[in-house]
């Protein structure tokens, strides 16, 4: 029996600017700069491809810079690519995803891709209490039952240790750490099979980080989500990941489990990062 990925991602590239016919070869690792000198276009992502498959958890571990937020704007539609294919395979069919209209992709995003932003600014509406902004969610998926919607909010809300009391609060009045715990549960309301990770741990203290990595890796055994987290953080990448793939300038310079990269790496690049972490 053939096991189909639930995420393809083949040849995507985003250039911001124009663009020109010697952007790829102007920008990249060999260059050390993402900037075309012929059309200052900036080449954040250039030829990214990849397969993910349920209950795998892939890395993308890079500087500042090297293209990881324009890679995860592209796998939840917030961006489009300049060029390059992504399909998804949520219920088992592939879905051609960069072919759906703007209404269709949001449809999409809302029922298989969860995302954890760095900023809970950018997920959650703080104009509105925690359990709204979860509600918001089941509501855009078709979820009607005001009785169901906060049953499944109070599960969450067990299942990720956020006080039930606390349903009714608004966001700015809990701490970080249980703000991106509230938009994990606002991104697990509608069971997707897709989790985006985007540098979820940054300005948090070690223990609650610790103990937010804990909590991924037992939902992701829970719901056999295909989880792709991006950061700059070797031990994000060690905790979470068993996968990795080092972007720099835009470019995949090194890719394998994530243990023999990170105990022997082979690019340059590579090499300097972890060394600088150690």
């Amino acid at each position: 029996m053939t096991i189909e990925p639930i995420l393809v991602a083949n040849g995507l590239t985003q250039i911001f600017g124009p663009g020109c016919d010697q952007c790829v070869g102007a920008t990249g690792p060999h260059t050390s700069n993402n900037i075309c000198l012929h059309c200052g276009s900036i080449v954040a992502l250039q030829d990214f491809s990849v397969d993910i498959f349920s209950g795998e958890c892939l890395g993308i571990l890079g500087e500042s810079g090297a293209g990881k937020s324009a890679l995860l704007n592209i796998l939840d539609f917030s961006e489009p690519p300049y060029q390059g294919s992504l399909t998804y395979y949520a219920d088992g069919s592939p879905v051609d995803a960069l072919r759906l209209n703007e209404r269709q992709q949001q449809l999409f995003r809302n029922q298989a891709i969860g995302r954890v932003h760095q900023n809970p600014r950018l997920a959650l509406n703080y104009n509105i209490s925690v359990g709204a902004n979860i509600a918001e969610r089941l509501l855009m998926f078709g979820e009607e039952s005001y009785r169901r919607i906060r049953d499944i909010i109070r599960r969450l809300f067990d299942r990720l240790e956020i006080p039930i009391s606390r349903m009714d609060d608004k966001p700015a009045s809990f701490s970080g750490g249980m703000q991106q715990r509230v938009q994990i549960a606002k991104a697990l309301s509608v069971n997707p099979p897709v989790l985006l990770l985007d540098e979820m741990t940054t300005g948090l203290d070690l223990s609650v980080q610790a103990a937010l990595l804990d909590l991924i890796l037992q939902l992701k055994e829970e719901y056999r989500m295909a989880i792709v987290v991006v950061t700059h953080d070797l031990g994000v990448i060690r905790h979470l990941t068993s996968q990795v793939m080092v972007l720099h300038h835009g470019r995949i310079v090194e890719t394998g489990l994530t243990d023999r990269v990170l105990e022997d790496p082979q690019d340059a690049f590579t090499q300097k990062l972890i060394a600088s972490e150690l």
